[in-house]
């Protein structure tokens, strides 16, 4: 972890040198009504909902310094679009993160900590224990007229020892635009169930069962109904989609993907794939940890921020399947962020699926990358054999290991979504 952090803090000490070179971002920047926060960690992972992270998908990327430093550059201005525009319902948090605005996470409540909490000016709107995951904890509104930074700081000094946090937003990192079809299906053996932690899809043959957890949901979004073209192409047989954006601008929120996760454990879901970015948080490491320790593989996307961002959760979390994307050629995206560790890639560029209303749409980030991976591991788990045992099934149909693509490439061949 030491060495990660090392290595990110030379690639920031890099952006930070670019950015001065060209006037570029400062690492704080001042928000409306007087809300302010340390933000070049959070402002890439706002994907398609702000515009794609690189740039125009119909162009080559180039891997240059000034590609870098516009990437630091527009990191930040996507984070100021999105508080602007969402004032009502995000904050910043302490950290600079988007977060579900008025409200906290505690874990593992108790009445001495909730009594506390009340006299400080919190309200429980809710808690549980995340279905079967037995992760147990409140959700507090935050005292009126003070800000979701200052509410954290109170909080965490009256309940020493306890988790809080910010209840953060996460973000897709993938982009679509209109296409033709191309590419050719996978060869490799086909079935298993995999599950969708995403927006919400269109019904179909191959879809279990579908549950909203974001206000409006379950609701068809562009993004999930292309992963869920991916995975029929690529062989999967059954999938189950939880959607916890719907129509909620505060979406993908770390409770709602944590909800998802225990829905998902309690279908039985053998592998589940996450194709969102964010920081870290408490209940989410929580949840899936949980999640794990009951058979779930877990495989997410390191995001689309460039190899300078900070690492992306939930692709960080101990055990989660981190994957990145690579192109047609097998060359990994320059775009593609990291994580504390890397697992495998898979395509992510030079491939189509079928989005919103039956449209061919052509696809970039790693967003599409990681439920590729998890088709191959659900493939390969037919027989409910061990996680090691699948694992080391994948790493014999992974080619081309490097320390850009962890153990190898998987489902070269699955770039057409049906």
């Amino acid at each position: 972890m030491w060495k990660a952090s090392k290595r990110w803090l030379q690639r920031a000490g890099l952006i930070m040198a670019l950015s001065a070179m060209t006037g570029g971002a400062h690492a704080q920047i001042s928000l409306p009504g007087g809300v302010g926060g340390r933000v070049g960690d959070a402002v890439g992972q706002l994907g398609d909902r702000l515009g794609e992270t690189v740039g125009d998908v119909t162009r080559p990327v180039t891997d240059t310094l000034g590609t870098v430093a516009q990437m630091a550059q527009a990191r930040l201005s996507r984070l100021d679009a999105f508080v602007r525009g969402h004032r009502a319902s995000v904050e910043v948090d302490d950290t600079g993160q988007p977060a579900r605005a008025h409200e906290v996470l505690l874990l593992d409540p108790d009445p001495a900590a909730l009594a506390s909490a009340a006299s400080a000016g919190f309200g429980v709107i809710d808690q549980g224990d995340l279905g079967g995951l037995g992760v147990a904890y409140a959700r507090l509104s935050t005292p009126a007229d003070m800000a979701l930074a200052s509410a954290l700081r109170r909080l965490r000094h009256l309940l020493p020892g306890k988790e809080v946090s910010a209840d953060q937003i996460h973000f897709t990192s993938g982009s679509l635009a209109p296409g033709r079809g191309e590419g050719g299906a996978a060869p490799q053996p086909r079935g298993g169930t995999v599950g969708i932690i995403d927006g919400g899809v269109t019904p179909g043959a191959r879809i279990v069962a579908q549950a909203g957890f974001a206000s409006g949901g379950p609701h068809p979004n562009a993004h999930a109904q292309a992963i869920a073209s991916l995975l029929a192409g690529a062989g999967t047989a059954r999938t189950y989609v939880a959607d916890v954006y719907g129509t909620d601008p505060a979406g993908g929120n770390a409770l709602a993907i944590a909800r998802a996760l225990a829905w998902m454990a309690g279908q039985h879901v053998p592998v589940v794939s996450i194709s969102l970015v964010g920081p870290a948080n408490p209940l989410l490491a929580r949840a899936i940890g949980a999640a794990q320790s009951r058979g779930m593989i877990v495989t997410a996307a390191v995001g689309n921020d460039g190899a300078a961002a900070p690492p992306a959760f939930p692709a960080s979390y101990d055990g989660v399947i981190a994957v990145t994307g690579v192109d047609g050629h097998g060359r990994v995206l320059f775009e593609a962020g990291h994580a504390s560790h890397l697992d495998y890639a898979a395509p992510g560029a030079d491939m189509t699926a079928i989005g919103l209303r039956g449209k061919v749409e052509r696809l970039r980030g790693t967003s599409f990358a990681a439920p590729l991976v998890a088709a191959r591991i659900a493939a390969l788990d037919e027989g409910h054999a061990s996680r090691q045992m699948v694992l080391r099934r994948a790493d014999g149909e992974a080619v081309g290991a490097s320390a850009r693509t962890g153990r190898g490439i998987l489902c070269g061949a699955c770039r057409k979504g049906i």
